[in-house]
Parts: C-alpha cells; structure tokens; sequence
C-alpha cells in the first residue's frame, strides 16, 4: 500500500507497507491488503523486519543531520558576513542552496523517528503534512537550485568572451533574485501533492504518515500516485541530470578547444572539478530514482508485482533515501568549503572563537590567491581589454565563486562591481 512510502519524501518507488507489516503475516493477508490498495496479488512474500537495518539508518539520518546543520549554517554565516560577497548574483545562488538544504535537514529528525519505530508516525496528521511538504519543496529547491548553478557557471565562462557585457538572463543580482524566487515557486507548485493528500492512515493499529491519493469509482489512485512519483523523477532528476550534465560538457569542451599546450595540467583540473560536481549528484540520486523508476512501472501495471521488487523496496529503498539526502551534507563542502576563500575565512572564524581578545574577524580582502582552477579559465579564457577597463584587467578582485567560474569582475556578468548591480 501507499502506506509505506518513507515518507513519501523523495517519491518512494513502492506503495508496499513497511517490512514488518509484510514479515509476519500471511499469504491470505497480504493478498487482501494488496488489494485494498489496489496493488497486484502478492504470492509467497516473506520478509522479516530488521532492526539492525532500522538503527544503521536512522544514525545515519542522524549523522546527515548534524553535518548538514553545520555546514549549511556555517556556509549561510560566511556568506552573509562578508560584505565583499553578498551582492553577487552566484552568491545568491550559493546563499539560497545553502538555505534549502538547512530546511531540508531540519525534517530528517522526523523521519530518524519514524524510521526507528519501523514507519510507525507519532507526531499527527498536522505535522504529517508540514513534514512530508518541506521535504519535499526543498528537495527541488535543491536540485533547481543546482540546475540554476550549472548554467551560472558556462554562462559565465561564455560571456567572458563578449567584448563588453551583455544583459542575458542571468546577468545581474536583481535578475537572479527573480530567477530564485521563480525556483521557490516551481519548488512550492511541484511539491502541492504532498501538502494536498499527505495524510496518517492507520493500518494494522497503527498510524502511519503517507500520501494517499482518494479512491472512488473511476479513479485508479495508483495510477494517479504513479504520474505524480513520474513528474518527481522527470523534474526531481532526469532532466536536472542533463541540463547540469550538458552545461558541464559543453564547460569542458569549451577548455579543450582552447588549444594551448602550458594549460593542459590546468584544464585537466578543471575536468576534475566538473566531474566531482557532475558524479556527486548522479551517485547520490541515481539508486532513489531507479527504484523509484521501478515502482512507477508496478503502479502503471507495466511490470508486475514481484518478490525482488518487494526485498528491493524493504531492505534497499531506505538505504537509497539515506545516500540521496546526503547530498544536502555534500553540497556546502562541493560548492563553497573546497574553495580556497571559504577555508580562509573559516581559519579566522576559528580563530576568533579560540582567541577571546579578538574583537574583530580580519575582513577578507582581495589579496586572497585565486584557486588554480580560476587560475586555469583565465589562461583559457582570454580577454581584449582596452582602455579603463584593460587597466582593471591587469588587477582582478579575486571574490567567492564556485569552481569555474571566471575570476576578472571587470568581465563577469556574474559578479560584483561598483555598478548598480551593487545596489540591486
């Protein structure tokens, strides 16, 4: 049944109940359930619940947690202190992904809880729904978020050679912060089903939080929950997936077409950098969504119901969503603690914290050594400068940036000057 969902919070493949509800009853049980809920005959399934999984996942919802909630603070707290950064529009972006992912980790208590009690949930219908919604809105938050990233950073890199800036869609902070509010309200329209039929259901004596789409004569529920965990996996990653993959390539192409020979080393840590990105989110979401892939075939009756599908849902789905929601802890280390900036600042917020005398944290100034991989897209990335603005090219204003992204402000729709984007 749709019962199981854990929790319904990153489109579960499987309408099936929790383990233990399957484990310990009959055949004649089980037909009878399955059936109630619109699912196919489930012949011969046995499977035990086990506690040692449950407790290996809910520590490691636990560890996500907290590493999650450090980071994303730590990384929202650098951002909005340093004035050098705030009013660029990646920055914007980097700020908002930060605080999608902090929303994201606050639910996960909820669902260790859950998880624990073998989906067993405690904390009401109420709470049902405002868990199950924030997960869900943050979770394509998340991913538009790093969608939105992907294209910041070939744009910028593409509009490096324009011989003078050009007002394209992501040019500008004022039209970045309409692009993030754009984001948070696909993020809020995609997720309305959760907020709409997340509800607790009590099945065997006990409460469960799940979404449930109504049954009545003429409408298949699980063959509406079967397009709406379709719409999760075309939204929530396919498309993502091959919009940041495509930018990334075509990044990449782009570096290998400037055929200079002293840069070979340099570009090749450029790729190094664009696989990272690229392989983090596909390993993190790909076992979920083929699961989940999986289940929307057993609801659309293209497959049936099997016994591997049932042990795939029991002991492997739950181990996916626990790699899947790790990506919202991998995120503030990819995008902003590899970088040489953020490391500096983070030395002098520790070393604030362990020396008392100290008032003030040394502001962060442009002396600060670019990374190589900036390094790299400069030599890659030439400009022709005349006049003013050759002379503010001989002297950058190295500032935040995540990996790739060209470092000369005179030059980057993307980053700060004293323009009006400053005071947008």
């Amino acid at each position: 049944p749709e019962g199981t969902q854990p929790p319904e919070r990153l489109a579960p493949a499987t309408s099936s109940l929790p383990e233990k509800h399957l484990g310990n009853r009959s055949n004649k049980s089980l037909q009878d359930l399955f059936r109630s809920f619109n699912l196919e005959r489930a012949e011969g399934l046995q499977g035990d619940s086990s506690i040692v999984l449950r407790i290996i996942i809910s520590t490691i919802y636990s560890v996500v947690f907290a590493l999650g909630l450090f980071g994303n603070l730590l990384v929202i707290y650098l951002m909005k202190s340093k004035q050098g950064w705030k009013k660029s529009s990646i920055n914007l972006f980097v700020t908002s992904l930060a605080v999608t992912d902090f929303q994201f980790v606050l639910t996960l208590p909820f669902w260790a809880v859950e998880n624990a009690l073998d989906f067993t949930w405690l904390f009401g219908k109420a709470m049902c729904k405002i868990i199950s919604y924030v997960t869900a809105m943050n979770m394509y938050a998340s991913v538009f978020f790093l969608t939105a990233m992907s294209v910041a950073r070939y744009h910028s890199v593409a509009s490096a050679l324009k011989s003078k800036r050009r007002d394209g869609p992501l040019a500008g902070c004022c039209s970045t912060k309409w692009l993030c509010l754009l984001i948070w309200v696909s993020a809020i329209l995609a997720s309305l089903p959760n907020a709409i039929f997340s509800t607790t259901s009590t099945v065997f004596n006990e409460e469960l939080c799940l979404v449930k789409f109504p049954e009545s004569q003429g409408n298949n529920a699980q063959f509406w929950l079967g397009l709406y965990h379709a719409q999760k996996v075309l939204l929530g990653f396919v498309v993502p997936l091959v919009i940041i993959t495509l930018c990334y390539l075509l990044l990449v192409r782009f570096i290998s077409d400037k055929h200079m020979g002293s840069s070979a080393k340099r570009r090749s840590k450029v790729t190094k950098s664009v696989t990272i990105v690229v392989l983090s989110f596909f390993l993190c979401w790909l076992p979920n969504q083929a699961l989940t892939t999986w289940g929307i075939l057993v609801k659309l009756n293209v497959v049936h119901f099997s016994h591997e599908f049932f042990l795939s849902q029991v002991y492997f789905f739950p181990i996916s969503v626990c790699l899947a929601h790790s990506n919202s802890c991998l995120n503030p280390i990819l995008y902003c603690l590899m970088r040489r900036e953020f490391r500096k600042a983070l030395k002098s917020l520790l070393w604030r914290i362990t020396s008392p005398s100290l008032t003030t944290m040394r502001p962060f100034t442009a002396t600060t050594k670019p990374e190589q991989e900036e390094q790299a897209l400069h030599t890659l990335v030439p400009t022709n400068p005349t006049g003013a603005s050759a002379a503010a090219a001989t002297q950058p204003d190295p500032m935040y940036y995540p990996p790739g992204v060209v470092v000369y402000s005179s030059r980057y729709d993307m980053l700060p000057t004293s323009s009006a984007e400053q005071r947008c």
